[in-house]
């Protein structure tokens, strides 16, 4: 990312966690003023994170590092929760690569109604367009037209060849039919949107899972990845989501959006926490850079309100 592009993402996290670092924030000044970092104001923090959506086990976790590094200081209990949030968050921050053995590299995209599944999977064509590679996008989600229209708008930005066929087609065989166009063009990478599935309707995992074996008979090794987008916005909900999809296709990553619409951005720890999967993005906005690689330290110092280094 250039330098002015870097400070201008840097901003948009800030502006983005600012629900959630205001309330963390105003938690903070309540529980520690005039106070001590004793039993009582530990176990007052354990509660204030989460309430911030960052599970229980994520919470329990972080205070107990804090209490184990200081006994009495509170001066710096924001440094202190960041770098904790840190810790959490750092084994998880894995970029999307993509294998150049696999012409395309197949990337699943998968999530329930309403994350912005698809708008993610115009930004991912975006960003890697910026880096050089051919792409191409099959437009899975064929229960609705708005989805195929707007992944052809978002091709056009990302100058990516959309594969699409008419409201109704299956959504199995277009994959197939996408795979093998991009196989014949020599894509570097073929992005499957899939459509926004409900978690609890099993019909709908089931064909889910079928657009797996198919694409499998066509590349055994494909899908390469199979990434979870999830909405910041749902919270606690979006903790069953991961279990069930994981189920029904193997996630290997996530994506997080909405982070700009919640005071709750404290999901991310809780996620981290439970399942260990990679989080290659986040999202703070609707434009077309504001999904951008996940870094640990920059979004744990945003969350708690503390500037972000431009390094």
């Amino acid at each position: 990312m250039a330098e002015g592009a870097k400070r201008s993402w840097l901003g948009r996290l800030r502006s983005g966690l600012s629900r959630s670092a205001g309330g963390l924030s105003q938690g903070i000044a309540g529980i520690f003023t005039g106070k001590k970092l004793d039993r009582e104001t530990l176990n007052d923090l354990e509660d204030l994170l989460v309430t911030a959506d960052m599970g229980i086990e994520g919470a329990r976790g972080i205070v107990e590092a804090i209490a184990a590094k200081r006994s009495d200081a509170v001066q710096d209990i924001n440094a202190l929760l960041a770098a904790e949030i840190e810790k959490v968050l750092a084994p998880v921050a894995v970029p999307l690569e993509i294998d150049a053995a696999h012409t395309p590299y197949v990337v699943l995209v998968v999530g329930v109604n309403g994350t912005g599944k698809t708008t993610t999977i115009g930004k991912l064509a975006h960003l890697f367009a910026a880096r050089g590679l051919s792409v191409a996008i099959a437009a899975g989600d064929t229960f609705r037209a708005a989805a195929i229209d707007q992944l052809i708008v978002w091709g056009e930005r990302a100058n990516a060849t959309v594969f699409a066929k008419e409201v109704g087609a299956d959504p199995a065989g277009l994959a197939f039919d996408a795979l093998e166009s991009a196989k014949a063009q020599q894509k570097d990478v073929l992005l499957v949107d899939t459509a926004g599935r409900l978690q609890n309707k099993s019909g709908l995992m089931a064909e889910l899972e079928k657009i797996v074996r198919v694409i499998k008979k066509k590349d055994e090794t494909a899908p390469h990845s199979v990434v979870l987008v999830l909405d910041a916005t749902t919270g606690q909900n979006v903790l069953s989501q991961v279990e069930l999809f994981q189920q029904a296709c193997d996630v290997t990553g996530l994506v997080m959006t909405k982070l700009d619409g919640t005071a709750r951005g404290g999901i991310l720890v809780a996620v981290a926490s439970r399942f260990g999967l990679p989080v290659h993005a986040i999202g703070v906005g609707e434009g077309i850079d504001d999904l951008q690689p996940f870094a640990a330290d920059a979004f744990a110092r945003a969350i708690v309100g503390l500037e972000v280094a431009e390094t």
